[in-house]
């Protein structure tokens, strides 16, 4: 491969990673675009749903970047920013969602059924076993034994 060849399509790569991030999108002041950026790894993607709004390429993640931006640009609080998307999203839209006792509920219930299970398996175990032998008539054991002995 040549020189040319090589530069061009070397050329053409860093064009093409520096368009994922549009340039025009960005905020003019640096630290509103970081206060931005730093928000944007706290926002889940509603699409992607593991991912948040910075790592993904969703049309509404980009959507939710320039919205972020806008309010960062209007110069509204990390708290008003996060409340405006639970009051549009809800609490999902959060990848830290904020304690509550419905998360509670939901982070401590697999716990508590667990707990439980082994206390049930406990509890079998150490009950003694019912016999069957004990509901048995006189000539139900009479059978039995003769059956055994055969």
């Amino acid at each position: 491969m040549s020189w040319a060849r090589l530069a061009t399509l070397a050329a053409a790569l860093f064009l093409l990673a520096n368009a994922a991030a549009d340039p025009a999108d960005r905020l003019k002041n640096p630290a509103q675009e970081a206060h931005a950026r730093a928000l944007f790894r706290e926002i889940r993607c509603v699409v992607c749903q593991s991912e948040s709004i910075d790592e993904s390429d969703a049309d509404i993640a980009r959507d939710l970047r320039q919205l972020v931006r806008s309010e960062v640009a209007a110069g509204d609080s990390d708290q008003e920013i996060r409340a405006s998307l639970v009051q549009r999203y809800g609490e999902f839209i959060l990848l830290k969602p904020r304690f509550s006792l419905g998360n509670a509920v939901l982070w401590l219930t697999p716990f508590v059924v667990v707990i439980a299970g082994a206390g049930v398996i406990l509890f079998r175990r150490r009950s003694p076993p019912e016999t069957a032998a004990d509901d048995l008539s006189e000539a139900e054991m009479a059978r039995l034994s003769t059956l055994i002995d055969n």
